[in-house]
């Protein structure tokens, strides 16, 4: 029998959950009001799995980190941790204008950027997605679009020309738990949403792209300069 070489990764990967485990453990650690968030989170928020978490939280920090963004856009606030992380990656004279239509969540939300160091970096809005960027007279360096699946394309149009040259959208679930490459429901909106909005980024010559299978997957654009 050939011997294996031990040097060689085995055929079998190791589950998910232990692979993530090891990730969480070699990475910075949670921050304190975000480990709060989270627990309050799942414990009082219907669909808790909406909110960012650990790895991610990180993710877009480092990215703030590497992008330097003077002015963010987050479309789809839900409890703010996403907002919060944003925040702490930006530098001094940076803001995010975080987006949501759940009023219930409002003051949830709010309390949460009040306890944080990186609050007089955010600024909440509340209200209809689409209607409320046309009301914001700014330009973005990165625009995090996390919100109603069925309206991704829209959220993209409506935003391109508010990006910066060599600006950064950064569009989270365009994986959406693997249903991208499985038969289509037609009734269910949401997959057909985002099958559309991934259907035509890859088509557009406006930008480079790249998906990272990160959580639910994650979309990376980047605006060509003209």
């Amino acid at each position: 029998m050939k011997k294996q070489d031990k040097n060689v990764s085995p055929e079998k990967s190791p589950p998910q959950e232990d692979l993530e485990g090891y990730i969480l453990s070699h990475i910075d650690s949670e921050p304190d009001l975000l480990k709060k968030l989270n627990r309050d989170t799942y414990v009082n928020v219907l669909r808790p799995r909406m909110l960012s978490g650990h790895l991610q939280g990180r993710i877009l920090k480092m990215f703030c980190r590497m992008i330097r963004p003077t002015k963010v856009l987050e479309l789809g606030t839900f409890t703010g941790y996403s907002a919060l992380c944003i925040a702490e990656g930006l530098p001094e004279n940076g803001v995010v204008y975080t987006i949501d239509n759940n009023e219930e969540l409002e003051e949830f939300v709010g309390n949460y950027f009040e306890q944080s160091p990186y609050k007089n970096k955010i600024r909440q809005l509340t209200g209809d997605a689409l209607n409320t960027i046309k009301t914001l007279d700014e330009t973005f360096d990165l625009v995090f679009i996390d919100a109603d699946k069925r309206e991704y394309l829209q959220y993209y149009e409506a935003v391109f020309d508010k990006v910066n040259q060599g600006g950064f959208i950064i569009a989270d679930n365009t994986l959406w738990d693997g249903k991208v490459i499985e038969e289509i429901d037609p009734n269910d909106d949401q997959t057909i949403g985002i099958m559309s909005f991934n259907d035509f980024v890859a088509q557009d010559t406006r930008v480079e792209k790249v998906i990272i299978p990160l959580r639910d997957g994650m979309t990376i654009l980047q605006k060509k300069f003209c």
